[in-house]
């Protein structure tokens, strides 16, 4: 089976190798209220032997890469967050002109992060009238030189620098020299993670899908899994 021979050829030779996983939605199931979310503990048992296995363990997510760490509950992995912001110094020279948008914008369940802000809709009593809404939000943004991301009932404004999973992917592996890697995501952003192990010796693109997911990340993905629940039987076979 060509699934089982990609993930026994990184597991032959786990010093060498990288595993770069998002955490909401793949680690951690999805939840109405963000800050609600956890890792289970035997995800983070299975977590906590791979890194002591393999040369890199990274949670690379939407979330601050303390936030991120607070949800994983382990402080030996590395984690990136926003969307590999965090490693753009000149991003924070946004964060003004973000806040001050999302103040003139009328809407309850707003995330504030360090770098980006996110209007999340999961929770309203219409979604598509939200949607709506929020579309000309992100026009408005876009129009003030904001970028607009839509993603799993979000809609995300982040400061137009060229920095995203896949860039947060590149740096991590270029700072160890591996060039062998699995990453696992299930959100329209995780596209531009499997984009960032393009050219690799070996790379696994592992598509974690729900309802909600986008059908790109599907067809883009080497392996796909059904929720937290298939991340974890795939980490249980590394």
């Amino acid at each position: 089976m060509v699934t089982t021979s990609l993930l026994a050829q990184l597991a032959e030779s786990p010093e060498r190798t990288a595993l770069l996983l998002d955490v909401d939605g793949v680690l951690a199931p999805i939840v109405d209220v963000p800050h609600e979310a956890v890792v289970p503990e035997e995800t983070r048992a299975e977590l906590r032997r791979l890194n002591g296995r393999y040369a890199l363990v990274a949670c690379i997510s939407g979330r601050s890469g303390a936030d991120a760490r607070r949800i994983v509950g382990l402080d030996e992995l590395v984690y990136v967050g926003e969307h590999g912001l965090e490693l753009e110094p000149e991003a924070a020279q946004w964060s003004d002109q973000l806040r001050r948008f999302a103040a003139s914008v009328d809407w309850e369940d707003v995330e504030h992060k360090p770098l980006t802000v996110t209007f999340h809709y999961r929770r309203a009593a219409d979604e598509q009238e939200a949607l709506t809404m929020l579309e000309a939000v992100a026009a408005r943004a876009r129009h003030e030189g904001i970028v607009a991301r839509f993603g799993r009932k979000v809609l995300e404004l982040r400061p137009p620098i060229g920095a995203h999973k896949g860039t947060a992917v590149a740096h991590l592996l270029g700072e160890r020299g591996l060039e062998r890697a699995l990453y696992a995501g299930d959100d329209t952003t995780d596209l531009d993670g499997f984009r960032g192990l393009d050219g690799l010796e070996l790379a696994v693109r592992v598509a974690v899908s729900s309802a909600e997911g986008p059908p790109e990340l599907r067809e883009a993905a080497d392996l796909v899994v059904d929720g937290p629940a298939g991340a974890l039987e795939l980490l249980r076979k590394l």
